[in-house]
Parts: C-alpha cells; sequence; structure tokens
C-alpha cells in the first residue's frame, strides 16, 4: 500500500503580513540612509552631488541586488523543503560599519588632506575615494571568507567577536544617540519610549512600533519649533530630486588603493566581524526554522559589499539581525524584494532629500539607538556570565576610541586644531594636570578594532586557563604593534592618526612581549594541569 504524498506547497511571493515586516526593515534601512545623509553632509561635509549622484546610487544598487536575492533564496528553499512559510533573510546596511567608516576612515582621510592644505571639496572628494576602498575591501573579506567562516568564528572566542561590535556600538551609536536624544529631549524621548515599549515590552501599538515612533516624533519636531518651514531649505531638498543611474567607479578605486594598507587595522577586522556576524544569523534563522545554505548565502552578502563600492557606496551591506522577529511577525517573502524596490526607489529619485527635511533624525533615531543596545545586550548573553570580564576589556577600547574623537573634537571646537594652533605634543601636560592621561586614548584610538579583539581573546583563554592561547593573541598583537598597525600614532595640525612603519610602535611591540613570555611561563607552570 502506497503512502500518501504531501501536497505539493507552493510559496507565495506577498502575502498580507509582509507589509508588517517590511515596515519594520524598510524604516530600519531608512534611518540608516537618513543619518548616513546627516553625517557625510554634516561631519564629512560632503557635497550634495557626491551623497546623491554617488553614494545613494551605490547603496541603491546593492540593496536592491542584495534583497531580491534573498528573497529568491527563500522562495527557492520553500519549494524545495515544500514549505509556504518560509521568511526571507534580512538585509540592507551594515550599521557598525556605517559609523566606523565614517569617523574610523573618512574623517581622518578628510581632516589629513584638509591639514595638507587641500579645499573641502577635494578633502570631501578624498574622503569618499578612502571609502570605497574600505567597502570594497570588506567585501572582498566577506566574499573570500565565505567558505571558511567555521574555522574563523571556532578560532576566535564569541566574546572577542560581540564586545568589539559592542565597543563602537556603545559609543560611536548608543552614547552619541543618547546625547543627541537628551539634547531633543521633548522630541527624542517619547519615540524612544516606543521602541522599547514594542521591542522590549511587546507592547502591540495600532500601527507597528518604529512607524509610530517616527511619525509622533516628526509631529513633535515640528510642532515644537525643532522644525520650521524654510522655503529656502525646502528648495535646496528639492534641488536632488531628479533620477540617478548607477556608474561604476573603478579608477576612483584604483587611485586610492593605498587605503587598504592604511587603514587595515579597521578593514580587515570589520570585514571578518561582518562575514561572522552574517553566520551567526544564519544560524539565528535555522533555529527559527528556517535553514538555508550558509557559503551562498555569505558570499552574495560579500557580493553586495563590492558591487555597493564598485557604484559609489562606501557603506557595507549585511544579513541583519532579528531574522526569528520578522518570522514571528508573519513576514515572508514579499517583505524582503518590497524593501528593496522602496529602498532603491528613494535612492535613485533623489526623494531622500525631502524625507530628511520632513523627518528629523531626532523622530527616528531611537531605531538606531536600539540596534546599538541590542549589540552591547549580545555581547554578554550570548558569551556566558564567566567570559564577562573579557566582554568588559573588549568593551574598553571603543570607548578610549570614542573618548579620544570626543577631546579631540572639543579642542577643535575651542579653535586648536588648525595651522594657526596645531595639535602638537605641547597639549599633553594640560590633559595630565587635570589626570586625563590622552596619550593612552590616543594610543587606543589606532586599530582600536585589533586591540579590542586580542584583549578580549586574550581574557577569555585566561579566563578559561589556556595561557599559551593567550599568549598566541598577544604574540599577533606584538607584530602588528611593530609596524604601527594599532597603537602608534603621530602629530598632524588637526588630528592624531596611524603612524604605520618598521618599529613605529616598539614600546607597545615590547610590552606585548614581555606580556607573552609572563603568558608562556604561566603556560610551564600550570602544564600538568587537565
Amino acid at each position: 500500500m502506497k503512502e500518501p504524498q504531501m501536497p505539493i506547497v507552493t510559496p507565495r511571493w506577498f502575502v498580507r503580513r509582509d507589509l508588517d515586516g517590511f515596515f519594520g526593515l524598510a524604516l530600519d534601512n531608512l534611518i540608516q540612509i537618513l543619518v548616513i545623509v546627516s553625517l557625510t553632509q554634516g561631519v564629512l561635509q560632503f557635497p550634495a552631488t557626491l551623497v546623491y549622484g554617488r553614494i545613494l546610487p551605490g547603496i541603491a544598487l546593492s540593496l536592491i541586488m542584495g534583497n531580491f536575492y534573498y528573497s529568491w533564496l527563500a522562495y527557492r528553499q520553500g519549494q524545495k523543503d515544500n514549505r509556504d512559510d518560509i521568511t526571507a533573510l534580512p538585509y540592507g546596511i551594515n550599521t557598525v560599519s556605517l559609523f566606523a567608516y565614517i569617523f574610523l576612515v573618512m574623517l581622518p582621510v578628510r581632516l589629513e588632506v584638509l591639514a595638507a592644505g587641500a579645499t573641502s571639496e577635494q578633502a570631501a572628494e578624498a574622503a569618499w575615494r578612502a571609502g570605497l576602498v574600505a567597502c570594497l575591501g570588506s567585501g572582498l573579506i566577506e566574499l573570500g571568507g565565505s567558505w571558511v567562516a567555521d574555522r574563523l568564528r571556532q578560532f576566535t572566542p564569541r566574546a572577542a567577536l560581540l564586545s568589539t561590535l559592542g565597543g563602537i556600538a556603545l559609543t560611536f551609536i548608543s552614547l552619541g544617540f543618547l546625547l543627541r536624544t537628551y539634547a531633543h529631549p521633548v522630541v527624542a524621548i517619547v519615540p524612544l519610549g516606543i521602541i522599547l515599549l514594542t521591542y522590549y515590552g511587546k507592547v502591540n501599538f495600532p500601527l507597528p512600533g518604529g512607524l509610530l515612533a517616527v511619525l509622533l516624533g516628526t509631529i513633535l519636531a515640528w510642532g515644537t519649533g525643532l522644525l520650521t518651514w524654510d522655503a529656502g531649505q525646502f528648495a535646496i531638498a528639492l534641488e536632488p530630486v531628479h533620477f540617478y543611474i548607477p556608474r561604476p567607479w573603478v579608477g576612483s578605486l584604483w587611485q586610492e588603493r593605498t587605503t587598504l594598507v592604511s587603514f587595515f587595522s579597521v578593514i580587515l577586522p570589520m570585514g571578518l566581524f561582518n562575514l561572522i556576524g552574517s553566520l551567526q544569523n544564519l544560524e539565528s534563522a535555522e533555529a527559527a526554522g528556517d535553514p538555508f545554505p550558509a557559503a551562498p548565502c555569505l558570499a552574495a552578502n560579500g557580493i553586495g559589499t563590492i558591487i555597493a563600492a564598485i557604484f559609489g557606496s562606501v557603506f557595507p551591506t549585511t544579513i541583519y539581525i532579528g531574522h526569528p522577529g520578522w518570522k514571528e511577525m508573519g513576514a515572508r517573502i514579499g517583505y524582503s524584494w518590497l524593501n528593496g524596490v522602496i529602498m532603491g526607489l528613494l535612492c535613485l529619485s533623489g526623494m531622500i532629500g525631502l524625507l530628511s527635511y520632513f523627518i528629523p533624525i531626532d523622530s527616528g533615531m531611537a531605531i538606531v539607538l536600539w540596534i546599538g543596545i541590542v549589540m552591547v545586550s549580545q555581547s554578554f548573553t550570548a558569551t556566558g556570565t564567566n567570559h564577562a570580564p573579557a566582554v568588559v576589556i573588549g568593551l574598553l577600547p571603543g570607548i578610549a576610541g570614542w573618548g579620544a574623537l570626543v577631546a579631540k573634537n572639543a579642542l577643535r571646537a575651542a579653535g586648536v586644531g588648525t595651522t594657526e594652533f596645531p595639535f602638537s605634543p605641547d597639549l599633553i601636560p594640560a590633559f595630565e594636570a587635570s589626570d586625563t592621561f590622552i596619550t593612552g586614548a590616543f594610543a587606543l584610538e589606532q586599530g582600536l578594532i585589533f586591540s579590542a579583539m586580542i584583549l578580549a581573546a586574550m581574557t577569555v583563554h585566561i579566563i578559561e586557563r589556556e595561557f599559551g592561547k593567550a599568549g598566541l593573541w598577544t604574540l599577533v598583537a606584538a607584530i602588528l604593534a611593530w609596524f604601527g598597525l594599532i597603537h602608534s600614532y603621530r602629530w598632524t595640525p588637526v588630528d592624531t592618526v596611524l603612524n604605520l612603519g618598521w618599529g613605529t610602535g616598539a614600546a607597545w611591540s615590547t610590552s606585548y612581549i614581555l606580556l607573552t613570555i609572563l603568558l608562556f611561563y604561566a603556560q610551564w607552570l600550570h602544564r600538568g594541569d587537565k
């Protein structure tokens, strides 16, 4: 007697609950794009033609291709497994890389070029080219590492990976936006409350929480006078509105190719983190009941970042955290491709400028702040309580690097950091007189991602009494420090920057060598332990 055959199920390209998932994912992407427009034009002083004519079209292409690929993959997986309840992997701009590449790559390049006498436009062009190369490098690492991601993850303790990301999330994302929240409390605190109630309190509002937060924040901004109608500013916001065709920028990538070496200490770890973070998100999806093949998913992520760089974007893409949340929401395949279509059209049409005029960052930054909170929390919850000390140590270089940035910004606001009043070692005694050892912050700022990972990994192995493995990590630190990839810095009139070269970080390298000897000695003392 034949067993009855299961009926063939065909996945649907769109279901009603995809709208809920779309609002969540699209708002996340939209707020990040608004942050990009704000920071590139504010912090980096990029002209509108560069932002709307180069960066946003590159972002559009990467989002369209990535979201369409993961939608198609979910459809094929549903056909293969005879299921119609598979949720596509969420995909978008990598939040941590966004801030890391602005503050740790493009801003230093801009300041250095300005110090050499270039105009603001020339400095913007150089900073953008450096960002392109950093983005391309991250994509190449993600693509090349997609086949060995599991081995990388086994070699590097989870606390080292997550706490390093957590350090950037805590400072450049969370603290930065928290300060802005309390600078404009009437506008920003209510949206923050809505986000916390939605994602932590599980409160079901009549509208999706992210959408409600942005709407209320926008109403408060216009109602309280934080935003006011200005015909001139509105006309400026209208100027970029027309269709942009993405174009390749291979020549610009080649022109700034030395950035791969200068910012290797940022590009390599960020590429690895994006790779391994995406792998962890695949595991999260599988735990929620949606298995996807790892290698092609990770490779597609790397290809998306490479496409972004070639076509003008300086921001890597990634598989997002939160797949179980989208699945629980009822989203399936349609929320992903719809996100790609809408975000792509907004970027290619220049309409982002109009949205940035009507929707203040303050109304939606609670979403990005929530992402930062999630990442820092995950650093502790996903590593186990016994590794908590390693997580704390891994957070510290990011905090120190952010503190160095704040200190230098304060000096610039006071008129220091110009050709007339340049940065110099003469500033150090005044800092140390107030018990602020600013040179330590400057040292931790350089290559902070490597430093955080190494210190956290070393601490994990010490906790596990694997002193020899801890010594291998400090030996790596000694090599990196010797060549100036971590800690070593030099003064420019407007900044302190990485100082690459033979023996430039000799003092730090020597200290790590001595620590390595100590750890190997501890391993020898306890060689009989089991």
